[in-house]
């Protein structure tokens, strides 16, 4: 008979790759967070926390409200500080040191930032990298931070809700895009999506290229990976690392062919969960093996960590009930969370797909004229700008604001109020918002007015000189000036005052 399974190196790998995810997550919060939600950022997260106060009072249940550490001061100082300690811990799992306590305060720095910064950390990989953060937290050991403690085998419990986590994932996924756009259903989105995507990356150009029936099959395989192969995470050892596999396989492909953030990334290290040591010891070159091979007998896992684990099994299956009324619901949301710590989510992607791309370009003079100006676009680090400009590759790492303007051009300038913020930084030459932007013309000065025209983009196919063609759509945003009337006006109603 078969012994059971264990997950030495499957923690191991596990850990490490979460760990890499944090450091790049902190990472993005030193270099963005300051302008985009810090005291003086786009949307200014002790403004957010002064209207949460006002709406549920100042007591401690706010706490429990909104989790986050910034409740004890939401300064930009506080804003580093936790910043550089993510980045200082994730480093300490990526080098192999990891337990409980060091996890526990990577998850909850990390919660803090992603609950006050609002529109820009509103995503399902930032939920995601919640719930993995916190079940990583059980799998290590309560104290020793060496990468195989004896003491404390990895619990098959942690594992199996790591699997759990994701079926969700990747079923709800296929759940949301069968009930949502009909390309879905008619083969045909897969024809669309590499240009309308919110950052393509080189290789999006050229797959956008492929013949029909290789978008159609692509759109196949997708939902065989997204509604048939979850499945068998649950199932026999060969089967379940067949479908570890193929998911595996298929986030590897979203990472070549896209920039989705650390999306992918994470989920991966989700699924590696599906995977034993009788593979591991298979893959590991032999003199590396030699050296992390994992205790042969596992030591037996202290009582009082035993109740925990069965505690954190009943607490997830207990908040497991919604999200899966929730995936089953004919009105399935997509990437909603039904706890305030975010520990059990549902989740989707691509729900509907669109079927044009359009651009807010912002441009900048120094005239005193806008009739007769001579505008200058200003340049984003990653998003389509330049049409001769080739498409970034950037994934794990995630432009915040450049995803955000991809958003801004599906709606009306007057449903993101944030964006006249951002002309309003523009204009006064702010360095924190500048550095989210790329070099450009206005560094040593700012223009006198800034508008933003609206463009559609394709890709230049058949075109050697250059990556996109665009054509004007229209006005997004009129020229607008410090003391224009529409731009004080929604600083003021916004409370954003210069």
């Amino acid at each position: 008979m078969r012994p059971p399974p264990t997950y030495w190196l499957t923690r191991f790998v596990f850990l490490r790759l979460l760990g890499l995810i944090y450091l790049v997550a902190f990472l993005i919060a030193v270099q963005q967070f300051r302008p985009l939600a810090g005291e003086h950022g786009l949307l200014p997260a002790p403004q957010f926390l002064r209207a949460v106060t006002a709406a549920y009072g100042a007591g401690p249940d706010r706490f429990f409200r909104l989790p986050t550490l910034f409740w004890l001061g939401a300064t930009d100082a506080a804003f580093a500080a936790a910043a550089w300690a993510g980045v200082a811990l994730a480093s300490c799992v990526v080098l192999g040191l990891a337990n409980a306590p060091l996890m526990a305060a990577l998850w909850i720095l990390y919660m803090s930032f992603v609950h006050v910064g609002q529109l820009f950390y509103g995503y399902g990989w930032e939920m995601l990298l919640l719930e993995t953060g916190f079940l990583a937290i059980f799998l290590c050991p309560l104290a020793s931070p060496h990468p195989f403690p004896r003491s404390t085998p990895p619990s098959p419990i942690v594992i199996v809700l790591l699997r759990w986590l994701a079926f969700r994932l990747m079923f709800g996924a296929g759940l949301i895009k069968l009930r949502g756009d009909p390309c879905w259903r008619d083969l045909t989105c897969m024809l669309y999506h590499y240009e309308t995507q919110p950052l393509p990356n080189p290789l999006s150009f050229y797959l956008h290229q492929m013949p029909a029936w290789f978008h159609r099959g692509e759109v196949v395989f997708n939902h065989f990976v997204e509604l048939i192969v979850p499945w068998f995470v649950f199932g026999p050892r060969r089967l379940r690392h067949a479908a570890g596999a193929f998911l595996v396989a298929f986030q590897a492909l979203l990472i070549l062919s896209g920039n989705l953030s650390f999306l992918n990334w994470l989920t991966i290290a989700v699924c590696v969960s599906c995977f034993d040591d009788g593979l591991w010891s298979r893959l590991v070159p032999g003199a590396l093996r030699a050296r992390i091979t994992p205790p042969d007998v596992p030591a037996e896992a202290a009582p009082s960590r035993r109740v925990a684990l069965r505690a954190l099994a009943v607490v997830i299956g207990v908040l497991s009930v919604n999200p899966v009324l929730n995936m089953l619901s004919p009105g399935q949301m997509m990437n909603a969370t039904f706890d305030p710590f975010e520990l059990v989510n549902t989740y989707g992607a691509f729900g509907s797909i669109g079927r044009e791309r359009d651009e807010i370009v912002l441009e900048g003079t120094y005239d005193t004229d806008p009739a007769t100006a001579r505008w200058i676009a200003y340049e984003f680090k990653c998003k389509p700008g330049d049409v001769d400009r080739r498409p970034c590759v950037v994934s794990p790492y995630h432009h915040r604001l450049d995803w955000q303007m991809w958003f801004a051009a599906m709606s009306q300038a007057e449903d993101e109020p944030w964006l006249f913020h951002l002309v309003d930084k523009l204009l006064r030459g702010d360095p924190a918002v500048l550095s989210l932007m790329a070099d450009g013309p206005f560094r040593r000065a700012p223009p006198r007015y800034i508008r933003a025209e609206l463009f559609r983009y394709r890709f230049a196919i058949g075109d050697r000189r250059a990556w996109w063609r665009r054509t004007r759509q229209g006005t997004y945003l009129p020229p607008l000036a410090l003391d224009s009337p529409l731009l004080t006006a929604t600083l003021q109603a916004y409370g954003w005052g210069p």
